[in-house]
């Protein structure tokens, strides 16, 4: 009898193991988004963006680093970090000097 019980016990333990050993995968995709970026000299930007920098909108404001973004659609923007004093930002602006989002 205590040969059955330690068996049946023995058979609970490895079933139960077994559950639990059982592994587990999830799908996961994986989004890339390919942007070409290359640095442009802020002398050499477009003047529709310099027009647009040097407007009332952007006053006391400087272009510190610019590139020219490619993004997989081949649509191409500015991404432009300014800095006014102490504050530091970035603009994405198009070849025309109009905001991108």
């Amino acid at each position: 009898m205590k040969k059955l019980i330690i068996s049946a016990v023995a058979l609970t333990l490895i079933s139960f193991a077994s559950v639990q050993a059982t592994p587990f995968s999830e799908n996961k995709e994986a989004v890339t988004i390919n942007q070409d970026k290359v640095s442009v000299k802020p002398d050499d930007l477009p003047a529709a963006v310099k027009a647009t920098i040097s407007s009332e909108a952007f006053a006391g404001w400087k272009v510190v680093e610019a590139f020219l973004v490619t993004a997989d659609d081949k649509t191409q923007y500015y991404d432009l970090s300014v800095k006014k004093g102490k504050e530091n930002a970035r603009v994405k602006l198009d070849k025309n000097g109009r905001n991108v989002e």
